[in-house]
């Protein structure tokens, strides 16, 4: 661990989006800045993406080697200018500049450089674009060619790609946007927001297939602005995607954008100020009115979140998927960026890079490491390697905990938590997913759950849906009846090599997951057989949802199980009548939330707790929250959800601190 600097800490703004009065100037042909892609000034532009140390001066920031002319000097110097002691101040004559490379060679730079661009995206090419916290790959959203290209060179086959329009008037062509999200894409986080697509979007099919969403974003800073400037020829709307290969950390750096990117890219638009943490997107959804994160980055981190309570300085290493970290001190817990899935050793080391950064630069000096129980996690390595006095937490106990506590809850009393996600080791050594536990900061007693099933090939199991919907069938006692779409969509000799190691227990891992049940139901209705990215079936079952309809499938509940049996017989049954998959999907959803409403019941009864947090990455489903948060209320539950972190395991990290300090 870095020693860190003794003294106070100061908090770090994160990035702010350009403000109105620099946008005003950019487009201003008069201002000495007009057309200057990194205007900003002390309400705006970059902040935690530029920093290196504090005090936050200009010498601990990445806009060191650029020295201010006389006139931007005058405004910094004057208190009564609004670039007053702004540390990223600069002008086209002394700050940092661009410059379009295609191959080795230097076709453009300035001015000249953004028409070439807009000239290479009209044309259909794929343009690396160096931004705030890493770079972007840019193509034209609106015409299948670019887009296709794109998912063959990066290996994305399905997953949808962000968007980003120049204003809320070019959003709402493409979207149905209501005053709450107009609020959320114009905010100065500017996040990416999932917002309903209009079925007459002018967008190519390919950016979000089997999605009714389409995740949109505003610019945030000068030179989207320009980038994406209107005109009749030029699209609507450009594809934002983060620029790495899948699963790799985003590319920062100008080097290591050629050395990595060049297979993706067919041009790259450069810049010279040098980023110094890389920083991803955030992604949220609405719920409610309000903000339901999905990935909390640019924007809101490092930004902390207030705990209940204070206590000792706690690193928190969050798990392996979707990873974020935490550092407390008093009472502020610092989250991190997205760090991503920690698969591999450029995300591992991105992980220990940040920590030592976030260390020094608020003076925090850890007494203890909280990890996730499941020993095989690069964090849980990490964490035993550190040489500090660890703990190691249940996975869904720190969900619970991260809702607890960012809910400004203090733990006097335990909630009923219900932790509903794809996967995540449990104390019995299973793979838990659909946990019913009485929690508080200092522990946990599972009070129900989804029955048990078999799974057949672990992770190999979780990327084809139909080998779940299978394992499901035969825990069910049900028959591999032929016509069922799991049935049709394993071969003969793959369906008696499942048989035979479902009946020996051989190669299987017991689940409770819910986030496998939905990938059951998904294949059972034939909507999808195999995935090619983290959750697409039960994010596609979620968008087929017919929203009028009101059935729901029921659960059984015997003792401390949730038995889906029934749901899984009454699903074959309406696919078999013909029963239309929008409406089986939302049975599904309003059954799944009334078994909710019944295991809470029957634990208020038994225990007398009538609070409920929910958490995990199944409750990012806003549809599944339309339907059980209100029935909760309504029998006189007071509900918790996630606000300021995400439910799933991006938030874990804020659980695990917080477990981390109560236990002391």
């Amino acid at each position: 661990h870095s020693e860190a600097r003794a003294g106070e800490f100061i908090p770090i703004s994160p990035d702010v989006a350009i403000c109105d009065d620099c946008r005003r100037e950019l487009f201003d042909p008069h201002d000495r800045r007009y057309r200057y892609p990194f205007i900003n000034c002390t309400n705006c532009g970059p902040r935690f993406t530029i920093i290196k140390d504090i005090p936050y001066d200009r010498p601990q920031t990445t806009m060191a080697p650029f020295k201010m002319c006389p006139d931007c000097q005058a405004e910094y110097d004057d208190p009564a200018n609004r670039r007053f002691h702004a540390q990223p101040n600069a002008c086209p004559v002394c700050g940092p500049q661009i410059w379009l490379q295609v191959g080795q060679t230097v076709v453009a730079r300035e001015d000249e450089a953004l028409h070439a661009v807009r000239d290479l995206l009209r044309a259909g090419a794929i343009v690396a674009v160096k931004g705030l916290g890493g770079f972007h790959l840019a193509c034209d959203a609106t015409q299948d060619g670019p887009v296709a290209r794109l998912r063959e060179r990066k290996g994305r086959v399905d997953k949808p790609f962000a968007l980003m329009t120049f204003d809320l008037a070019a959003a709402e062509r493409l979207c149905f946007v209501n005053e709450d999200e107009r609020r959320l894409l114009t905010s100065r986080e500017r996040p990416i927001l999932l917002l309903r697509r209009r079925p007459d979007a002018p967008i190519s099919p390919l950016v979000a297939p089997g999605n009714r969403h389409l995740g949109v974003m505003l610019p945030y800073t000068p030179l989207h602005y320009l980038l994406l400037e209107p005109a009749a020829d030029f699209p609507l709307a450009l594809v934002m995607t983060s620029g790495n290969y899948s699963e790799e950390p985003i590319v920062t750096d100008n080097a290591e954008a050629r050395r990595r990117l060049s297979g993706l890219a067919d041009a790259f638009l450069f810049h010279d100020r040098e980023i110094y943490a890389r920083c991803d997107d955030s992604v949220t959804r609405l719920f409610a009115g309000a903000e339901l994160p999905v990935r909390r980055s640019r924007g809101y981190a490092p930004y902390p979140v207030h705990l209940p309570f204070d206590g000792p300085q706690v690193l928190a290493v969050g798990g392996e998927l979707k990873n974020t970290f935490c550092l407390t001190r008093d009472r502020y817990a610092f989250l991190s960026q997205h760090i991503g899935d920690m698969e591999n050793y450029e995300t591992l080391r991105f992980f220990e890079r940040m920590v030592a950064q976030l260390e020094r630069t608020f003076r925090i000096e850890p007494q203890m490491v909280v990890h996730d129980k499941h020993p095989a996690y690069l964090t849980t390595r990490y964490a035993r390697e550190c040489g500090l006095p660890r703990r190691a937490v249940q996975h869904h106990h720190a969900h619970i905990a991260a809702c607890m506590a960012e809910n400004g809850l203090t733990g006097e009393r335990p909630v009923i938590g219900v932790a509903f996600d794809g996967t995540g080791y449990g104390d019995d050594g299973a793979i838990w997913g659909g946990e019913f536990l009485i929690a508080d900061y200092r522990g946990f007693r599972r009070a129900a759950h989804l029955a048990y099933i078999p799974l057949p090939g672990g992770d190999a199991a979780i990327r084809r849906p139909y080998r779940v919907a299978l394992a499901h069938l035969w825990a069910a006692g049900l028959p591999w009846d032929k016509g069922l779409p799991p049935v049709e969509a394993a071969s003969s000799s793959e369906r008696r090599v499942l048989a035979r190691q479902l009946e020996q227990g051989v190669g299987v891992v017991p689940t409770s997951s819910v986030g496998r049940l939905f990938d059951a139901v998904a294949a059972l209705i034939g909507l999808r057989a195999e995935i090619n990215y983290e959750a697409q079936a039960a994010i596609e079952l979620e968008n087929i949802v017919r929203a009028e309809e009101r059935g729901a499938y029921e659960f059984g509940l015997s003792g401390e199980t949730l038995d889906p049996a029934p749901v899984l017989r009454a699903v074959i049954a309406d696919q078999r009548a013909g029963v239309e998959r929008g409406r089986i999907a939302a049975r599904f959803h309003n059954g799944l939330a009334r078994a909710v409403l019944t295991v809470c019941r029957r634990i208020r009864r038994e225990e007398g707790l009538e609070e409920v947090a929910l958490s995990g990455g199944v409750f990012q489903n806003v549809t599944l929250l339309q339907a059980v948060v209100p029935l909760l209320r309504e029998d006189g539950f007071t509900v918790y959800t996630h606000r300021l972190v995400p439910p799933n395991d991006g938030g874990l990290a804020l659980g695990q601190a917080a477990i981390g300090i109560r236990s002391t």
